[in-house]
Protein backbone atom coordinates (compact mmCIF):
# COMPACT_ATOMS: atom_id res chain seq x y z
CA UNK A 1 0.00 0.00 0.00
CA UNK A 2 1.56 3.73 -1.21
CA UNK A 3 1.68 6.45 1.21
CA UNK A 4 1.58 10.23 -0.27
CA UNK A 5 1.65 13.41 1.58
CA UNK A 6 -1.38 15.39 0.59
CA UNK A 7 -1.03 18.46 3.72
CA UNK A 8 -1.01 20.06 6.46
CA UNK A 9 -4.19 22.09 8.33
CA UNK A 10 -4.08 24.52 10.79
CA UNK A 11 -7.20 26.66 11.75
CA UNK A 12 -7.15 30.12 11.64
CA UNK A 13 -9.60 32.54 13.21
CA UNK A 14 -8.54 35.58 10.74
CA UNK A 15 -8.10 34.54 7.13
CA UNK A 16 -6.53 37.30 5.30
CA UNK A 17 -4.37 38.40 8.27
CA UNK A 18 -3.29 34.09 9.03
CA UNK A 19 -2.88 34.49 4.44
CA UNK A 20 -0.86 37.69 4.23
CA UNK A 21 1.44 36.26 7.14
CA UNK A 22 1.75 33.37 5.02
CA UNK A 23 2.77 35.02 1.44
CA UNK A 24 4.89 36.80 3.74
CA UNK A 25 6.89 33.83 4.47
CA UNK A 26 6.40 33.40 0.28
CA UNK A 27 3.71 30.80 0.48
CA UNK A 28 0.73 31.82 -2.41
CA UNK A 29 -2.66 30.37 -2.42
CA UNK A 30 -2.82 27.32 -5.01
CA UNK A 31 -6.12 26.55 -4.58
CA UNK A 32 -10.14 27.80 -2.85
CA UNK A 33 -12.22 26.05 -1.26
CA UNK A 34 -16.04 27.46 0.19
CA UNK A 35 -18.59 25.34 2.06
CA UNK A 36 -21.85 27.16 2.10
CA UNK A 37 -23.72 24.13 4.05
CA UNK A 38 -20.48 23.64 6.55
CA UNK A 39 -20.15 27.61 6.59
CA UNK A 40 -16.20 27.08 6.12
CA UNK A 41 -13.50 28.26 3.72
CA UNK A 42 -10.59 26.31 2.64
CA UNK A 43 -6.99 28.03 1.52
CA UNK A 44 -4.42 26.10 -0.07
CA UNK A 45 -1.06 27.93 0.03
CA UNK A 46 2.18 26.32 -1.16
CA UNK A 47 5.97 27.63 -2.33
CA UNK A 48 5.98 28.34 -5.69
CA UNK A 49 7.13 25.22 -7.60
CA UNK A 50 6.11 23.14 -4.64
CA UNK A 51 2.14 23.15 -4.83
CA UNK A 52 2.13 19.26 -3.54
CA UNK A 53 3.32 20.45 -0.07
CA UNK A 54 0.72 22.70 0.59
CA UNK A 55 -1.04 23.86 4.16
CA UNK A 56 -4.69 23.83 4.41
CA UNK A 57 -5.97 26.95 6.12
CA UNK A 58 -9.33 26.22 7.58
CA UNK A 59 -11.81 29.45 7.83
CA UNK A 60 -15.01 28.47 9.60
CA UNK A 61 -17.22 31.35 9.17
CA UNK A 62 -18.96 31.66 12.33
CA UNK A 63 -15.95 31.62 14.27
CA UNK A 64 -13.92 28.73 16.08
CA UNK A 65 -13.66 28.83 20.01
CA UNK A 66 -12.10 25.66 19.64
CA UNK A 67 -8.99 27.24 18.54
CA UNK A 68 -6.41 27.64 21.71
CA UNK A 69 -4.53 30.22 22.49
CA UNK A 70 -1.03 28.13 21.86
CA UNK A 71 -0.87 26.46 19.57
CA UNK A 72 2.59 24.43 20.83
CA UNK A 73 0.53 21.10 21.21
CA UNK A 74 0.55 21.36 16.91
CA UNK A 75 4.12 21.21 17.23
CA UNK A 76 5.36 23.26 13.85
CA UNK A 77 5.91 23.84 10.24
CA UNK A 78 9.57 23.75 8.90
CA UNK A 79 10.28 25.38 5.69
CA UNK A 80 14.11 25.73 3.73
CA UNK A 81 15.05 28.99 2.94
CA UNK A 82 17.50 30.46 0.71
CA UNK A 83 19.10 32.77 2.88
CA UNK A 84 17.83 33.10 6.54
CA UNK A 85 19.01 36.92 7.72
CA UNK A 86 17.15 38.77 4.60
CA UNK A 87 13.89 35.96 4.95
CA UNK A 88 14.02 37.40 8.63
CA UNK A 89 14.80 40.73 7.97
CA UNK A 90 12.10 41.01 5.64
CA UNK A 91 9.75 39.53 8.23
CA UNK A 92 10.51 42.03 10.72
CA UNK A 93 10.59 44.99 8.46
CA UNK A 94 6.33 43.90 7.53
CA UNK A 95 6.23 43.70 11.20
CA UNK A 96 6.29 40.10 12.08
CA UNK A 97 8.21 39.08 15.07
CA UNK A 98 11.22 36.84 15.11
CA UNK A 99 10.68 34.76 18.32
CA UNK A 100 13.86 32.78 17.91
CA UNK A 101 16.30 34.69 16.38
CA UNK A 102 18.95 33.03 13.45
CA UNK A 103 21.80 33.86 15.75
CA UNK A 104 23.48 30.71 14.41
CA UNK A 105 22.54 31.53 10.53
CA UNK A 106 20.69 28.32 10.56
CA UNK A 107 17.40 28.22 12.14
CA UNK A 108 14.55 30.92 13.85
CA UNK A 109 11.52 30.43 14.50
CA UNK A 110 8.45 33.07 13.97
CA UNK A 111 4.88 32.59 14.47
CA UNK A 112 1.48 33.00 12.58
CA UNK A 113 -1.32 34.89 13.54
CA UNK A 114 -2.97 32.13 15.03
CA UNK A 115 0.54 30.87 16.75
CA UNK A 116 1.32 28.39 14.58
CA UNK A 117 4.89 28.04 14.83
CA UNK A 118 7.41 28.15 11.74
CA UNK A 119 10.70 26.87 11.13
CA UNK A 120 12.81 28.41 8.99
CA UNK A 121 16.02 26.07 8.43
CA UNK A 122 19.05 27.58 5.73
CA UNK A 123 19.54 25.80 3.01
CA UNK A 124 22.90 24.49 2.91
CA UNK A 125 25.55 25.53 5.00
CA UNK A 126 24.87 27.55 8.23
CA UNK A 127 25.36 31.46 7.61
CA UNK A 128 28.43 32.89 9.45
CA UNK A 129 26.61 34.77 12.49
CA UNK A 130 26.00 38.44 11.71
CA UNK A 131 24.64 41.21 13.55
CA UNK A 132 22.07 42.24 14.60
CA UNK A 133 21.09 37.96 14.95
CA UNK A 134 23.86 37.15 16.60
CA UNK A 135 23.26 38.85 19.89
CA UNK A 136 19.29 39.16 19.34
CA UNK A 137 17.70 37.35 22.20
CA UNK A 138 14.84 35.73 22.01
CA UNK A 139 10.87 36.75 21.92
CA UNK A 140 8.21 34.97 23.62
CA UNK A 141 8.34 31.34 23.04
CA UNK A 142 8.27 29.07 19.43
Amino acid sequence: MGLKYLHTMVRVKDLEASMTFYQQLGLRETKRMENEGGRFTLVFMAPPGQEECPIELTYNWDGDEGLPSDSRHFGHLAYRVDNIYDLCQKLMDTGITINRPPRDGHMAFVRSPDNISIELLQEGERLAPTEPWASMPNTGHW
